[in-house]
């Protein structure tokens, strides 16, 4: 005879798992257990907060089932451990999941609904999503403060971000900048490096020859791109590498092309040349300052032309033995690298592609076009100039958009970032004040990536977000002269309206009509929202109702222990890192626990966005939660 009622030989586990709760209810069995521990050493748990985008697959509840019983060990141990459970309810997640409910299809749709309109969709989405979650991680047996959760979408804790970022402002590390940034074109949104998922796909891939000024011969380049050549401003050599000038003839037509040594065979080779002559032995440098036509000088009239535009310069992104042609075409106005050799050489950046992915007016003859639907177009224009060597296709990694699957579009637009390459030595440092399990993934893996990444864009050019709590000149553009505000009590202070700070809702629908007159000069709200990842970041505080609440926040910060999947060393354990040593100048957490990824039976990871999961709920009618948890443990 058990306290549960009498024993069955035959084991039943949802008859038996029934009078566990109804036990646990009727005894008040958390509540006793938190107060039981009230006076124990205070120990500061710290919930990585799942999307309320979806229901929770086995992913979710191998985490939350760790984390259960970590919360349970510590109590036994005589902690009184803070398990306020967290969830992320902004972002893409949330706003792609609403336009499929709408049939939205881009950012137009939602225009035309209204931004006010579309916010409400979201809110109510995410909040029933919310109930889905908290009924499930109960419904698994996981003790948690659910009465209490902390939501990334209540003022107390966007205040928390507002905080953080006004710190990291206060220690100029906030600054907008013209960047290359990855660009959904679906979105029409910037994203971060680490958000770019990336998919084998087939793209052109051709041979390209730029015609020298005041010399014979071309310049051989080879992209995948096509798409940004009518923003080419420069070709990149090695400038200690080889190059050769040949001599090729093909079908009866001779040509001098300049290539990389190492790759000149192969690409005669892919162009079909009949036969070829070494007439030139040179070096990068020898390269260096040498003038060409730009290729679709016609077609683009607006086409880079400025001093030094069309010429040849040294760069450490080329590679002479790798693909292509030891010979890089540029576009500043588009990748990464390009961006930041154009902006060494101080070039204008010419970028002829809105956010949507469409070329502007600047691109001339493909104005309105879909940049990679207008491959063919200008693949076929460079065959019309005999400047087309050879057309191939190839299978290679390319990045899409974390949310919709889109492909991205590298280009130039104004971003806000925190400038963390300023605080590069303190973030490696701070990582030395967490423990990890396992510990390589601390030293290796996570110290790896924060020492090559790059400064945070922290913005996003969507609706369903925290505000940046940026104010600038309404009749100039100077984004030096900024107001940055930390909390709606400074909010209520500043703005021309009447508002109090109590009952103010900081979403964009709210604060975009707030405007700040000060010496004279009316400020206006920038209009981006943050990066989901700063929600995030700022949990360690946030779980804490802090800067609101400030009682709690000396005594237990920064958390005792987080517990994540290894995802997490690119996103919620980075993110943190890099915000508490922002706004801080420290780590927000003493101790971390990495586990794996839940897999599908085809070994692929599990994904709410993609619909890719395994109800665990299938797992419990079949065999019952402590099996299932068991089983994850």
């Amino acid at each position: 005879m058990s306290r549960f009622g009498e024993v069955d030989d035959q084991y039943d586990p949802h008859e038996l798992e029934q009078r566990v709760f109804d036990y646990w209810d009727e005894v008040d069995a958390y509540e006793q257990t938190v107060e039981h521990r009230s006076d124990g050493e205070s120990f500061f748990f710290v919930d990585g907060p799942p999307y309320t985008s979806g229901s929770a697959h086995m992913g979710t509840t191998w985490n939350k089932s760790l984390k259960d019983v970590y919360l349970r060990f510590f109590r036994m141990q005589g902690y009184d451990v803070t398990d306020r459970p967290g969830y992320d309810m902004h972002g893409l997640p949330i706003e792609t999941r609403v336009e499929e409910r709408l049939g939205f299809e881009n950012k137009k749709d939602i225009e035309e609904f209204g931004e006010e309109n579309f916010i409400q969709e979201c809110k109510d989405y995410a909040d029933e999503q919310l109930e889905g979650l908290q009924a499930d991680f109960q419904d698994f047996g996981v003790w948690m403060d659910w009465s209490d959760p902390y939501r990334t979408v209540e003022p107390e804790y966007m205040e928390a971000a507002w905080w953080g970022f006004a710190k990291a402002a206060e220690r100029g590390l906030v600054e907008k900048g013209h960047r290359s940034i990855s660009q959904c074109p679906r979105c029409e949104t910037a994203i971060a490096n680490n958000e770019v998922e990336y998919e084998d796909v087939e793209d052109p891939s051709i041979y390209v020859k730029f015609d020298l000024d005041d010399q014979d011969g071309k310049l051989v380049i080879w992209t995948t791109t096509p798409w940004t050549i009518p923003a080419n401003t420069f070709v990149a050599v090695d400038e200690a590498g080889d190059y050769v000038g040949v001599r090729a003839t093909n079908d009866g037509q001779e040509e001098l092309l300049y290539i990389a040594e190492p790759k000149f065979e192969e690409v005669l080779k892919t162009g079909r040349y009949d036969d070829y002559e070494v007439v030139e032995e040179l070096t990068g440098e020898d390269l260096i300052g040498w003038s060409y036509e730009h290729p679709l000088a016609e077609e683009v009239p607006e086409h880079p032309d400025h001093e030094g535009a069309c010429e040849v310069y040294a760069a450490d992104y080329v590679d002479t033995g790798g693909d292509g042609t030891g010979l890089v075409h540029s576009a500043p106005g588009h990748g990464e690298e390009d961006f930041e050799r154009g902006r060494e050489l101080e070039f204008p950046i010419f970028c002829p592609v809105g956010g949507d992915g469409v070329y502007t007016d600047e691109a001339g003859e493909y104005e309105g076009q879909l940049v990679k639907e207008a491959n063919d177009e200008i693949i076929s224009d460079l065959e019309a100039k005999g400047s087309l060597l050879a057309e191939e296709t190839i299978s290679h990694s390319y990045g899409h958009c974390w949310r919709c699957d889109t492909g991205i579009v590298q280009i130039v637009t104004d971003q806000w970032f925190i400038t963390i390459t300023d605080v590069k030595d303190e973030l490696l440092d701070n990582i030395e004040d967490s423990q990890w399990h396992p510990d390589w993934a601390r030293d290796s893996r996570f110290r790896d990536f924060v020492e090559d990444a790059p400064d945070w864009n922290v913005s996003r050019q969507r609706y369903w977000g925290i505000p940046l709590p940026v104010w600038t000149p309404e009749d100039r553009d100077d984004d030096e002269d900024r107001i940055v505000v930390g909390d709606r009590e400074e909010l209520a202070e500043r703005v021309d309206q009447d508002i109090d700070p109590e009952d103010v809702d900081l979403h964009k629908d709210t604060v975009d009509d707030l405007t700040i007159t000060e010496a004279g000069t009316t400020y206006t709200r920038v209009p981006d929202v943050f990066d989901v990842w700063l929600d995030s970041s700022v949990a360690s505080w946030g779980t804490l109702d802090f800067p609101e609440d400030d009682s709690r926040f000396d005594e237990l910060w920064p958390a005792d222990f987080i517990l994540e999947a290894h995802d997490q060393t690119r996103g919620w354990f980075w993110s943190q890192l890099g915000m508490g040593t922002a706004a801080i100048g420290e780590i927000p957490y003493e101790e971390v626990l990495m586990h794996g990824h839940a897999l599908m039976p085809d070994g692929r990871a599990m994904s709410k966005s993609k619909d890719i999961l395994i109800d665990p709920h299938e797992a419990i009618d079949r065999h019952g939660r402590d099996v299932m948890r068991m089983f994850l443990l």
